[in-house]
């Protein structure tokens, strides 16, 4: 579609940075709805919101976009109901673009693919971190092709909490961050190496490890492990590391690229700079150093690149708006589009079910495969119980 993107948002706190930052797109994006149902949420992003329509209930901001025009569905919602809502908002004749991940289940990974294929709607994921400036320096630097045959990568999304601030990120009993098991907030260590290396999971070994720490508030959070742990064979002939999102003790992201010539890497000491390193026998013509600390340069990145100096993640929020604009109004595909989104998630549902059983290998199926796909269609094994305590069939820790 080449029309102006008409956008509703179904939940205001994590999408609040990105309603400020769509709110000055004026040219491209319009936002015609908000729901959320807390309303607090609403009323601290009331100046990007402007005139449009707020809701606390689904179904009635839903209607209501279908009666004016809303042609998109930025899902902002719980981190395990995005598949249920983008599947909705698809069949309703909207685009979508899902935050966090793309389904909690195998079988609504299947959902999900068929839904964009039978409804013909657009689908993108809101993966933000490849896009951090010093990530896109990084990506320059492989593309560059002195690394040589790329061997080894790995992500690493670092995120501990106070016992005060979990309590505050768990606001009751069932939601989703107490039951959430390790490995499957893992976009943010698996998705830049994705992006970085143009690869996709194949197989997918994995392991947890349990914290005493966390294992004393057990009772508002179940999903007492510390770390859970992912080692890849990516369909580049390269394999892997992943984190999902982590509880230890230790510095916020980290990234690393390394070929049979040379390596990159991010994160923790690095300050914002890349590290890119040869040996003295691989060091190509021309460049003075083995070891380099490289400063992006932010303009270098394009005519917009400034303007992503203060949003969120950094930078990364503003490049994900800018997709947004060119695949919902001119068709440019994004590269996290339902395909490599699912299989993510299939990566993070698989390798907990491999933690489970103490590493024990799992293929990630290829989801632009119907006949791959059917093989998972009723697979609905789930660590994360609904509002009344019901429907878990897999733990969320690997010790009782």
């Amino acid at each position: 579609m080449n029309e102006k993107i008409r956008i509703g948002f179904f939940g205001a706190w994590r999408g609040g940075s990105y309603i400020s930052l769509m709110s000055k797109e004026k040219d491209d994006i319009e936002i015609v709805a908000v729901c959320d149902k807390n309303a607090d949420k609403i009323e601290n992003n009331k100046e990007g919101i402007g005139d449009a329509k707020v809701f606390t209930d689904f179904d009635e901001f839903l209607s209501y976009g279908k009666e004016h025009g809303m042609n998109a569905v930025f899902l902002a919602n719980f981190f395990n109901e995005h598949a249920k809502y983008a599947i909705i908002c698809m069949e309703a004749g909207m685009n979508v673009i899902s935050e966090c991940t793309a389904a909690p289940t195998l079988k609504e990974c299947v959902d999900l693919c068929r839904c964009v294929e039978r409804t013909g709607k657009k689908y993108m994921l809101a993966e933000n971190y490849p896009w951090m400036t010093e990530n896109l320096e990084m990506k320059r630097q492989i593309e560059g092709g002195t690394l040589g045959t790329l061997l080894y990568a790995e992500g690493e999304y670092n995120h501990s909490a106070s016992v005060e601030d979990l309590h505050t990120l768990t606001p009751f009993k069932y939601h989703w961050r107490a039951w959430m098991p390790r490995t499957y907030y893992v976009t943010h260590a698996m998705g830049p190496v994705m992006y970085l290396t143009n690869s996709m999971p194949k197989y997918v070994s994995g392991r947890a490890a349990h914290s005493d720490l966390l294992y004393q508030i057990k009772d508002f959070r179940p999903n007492h492990d510390g770390v859970g742990m992912m080692f890849c064979e990516m369909d580049n002939g390269m394999i892997a590391r992943f984190t999902g999102c982590t509880a230890m003790a230790s510095d916020y992201s980290r990234y690393r690229v390394c070929g049979d010539k040379g390596s990159v890497e991010t994160g923790g000491y690095t300050g914002g700079k890349v590290r890119r390193l040869y040996e003295s026998y691989t060091k190509p013509e021309g460049v003075e150093d083995t070891l380099a600390m490289i400063e992006p340069d932010l303009a270098s990145f394009g005519p917009k690149a400034e303007e992503a100096k203060n949003a969120g993640h950094g930078g990364g929020d503003f490049w994900i708006v800018q997709i947004m604009i060119d695949y919902f109004r001119h068709d440019v595909e994004p590269f996290f589009n339902v395909y490599r989104s699912v299989a993510m998630s299939a990566t993070a549902i698989l390798g907990w079910r491999s933690a489970l059983s103490h590493g024990e290998n799992f293929y990630v199926p290829d989801f632009t495969k119907e006949e791959e796909r059917r093989v998972y269609e009723n697979d609905t094994a789930n660590p994360f119980p609904d509002m009344e305590g019901k429907g878990v069939t897999i733990p969320c820790a690997t010790r009782v």
